[in-house]
């Protein structure tokens, strides 16, 4: 992994595509102990969390289902502090055990809005998995209970993070570079 530029930004490398690879067996292996025997829907925050979702639900041995919401809280690299919902949650979760799968929580802000939407619909039971957690940026009440890595408080890209939409196609994740 080398440095690359992504926009007008450079970027030196963070986490290899190995390392994501087996942070999300962990968390899979996690999830299929906790859930052993039982139904779970996994409610994905696109677009980021696209490639994670992919690559956990291949890990995933339990009978589950997907569904996606779509929020925006980003303009370039810094959070807008503000969550503009785009598409909603269109499916019923009362009585059911959902896991919300973000590829990153940092300020909090989105998760918190995306928690309370799930929380209005009565679920038997609700978790937060994200492969990234930014715990001293976290402002938020909703705090992850599956983690593959907890990281700084640096803008990170790739593996579906993006920069100004740029940069997830990335197998690796890239931290900005100061």
């Amino acid at each position: 992994m080398n440095e690359i530029q992504v926009n007008d930004k450079s970027f030196v490398p963070f986490l290899s595509a190995a390392s994501i690879q087996h942070g999300v067996k962990e968390l899979a292996t996690a999830i299929n102990s906790d859930y052993k025997g039982k139904k779970v829907v996994f409610v994905a925050i696109l677009n980021g969390a696209f490639m994670f979702a992919s690559d956990l639900m291949k890990e995933i041995d339990l009978d589950c289902e997907i569904t996606f919401v779509k929020v925006s809280s980003y303009k370039g690299s810094a959070s807008t502090g503000r969550v503009d919902e785009l598409i909603g949650l269109n499916k019923n979760l009362s009585g059911a055990h959902v896991i919300i799968l973000e590829d990153i929580v940092d300020t909090g802000i989105t998760m918190d809005k995306i928690h309370k939407l799930i929380e209005l619909q009565y679920p038997e039971s609700l978790k937060i998995c994200t492969l990234l957690y930014k715990k001293e940026a976290h402002q938020g009440k909703a705090i992850p209970d599956y983690v593959a890595f907890e990281i700084e408080n640096k803008f990170v890209v790739g593996y579906g993070l993006d920069y100004d939409e740029a940069g997830r196609n990335l197998k690796e994740i890239y931290q900005i570079k100061e």
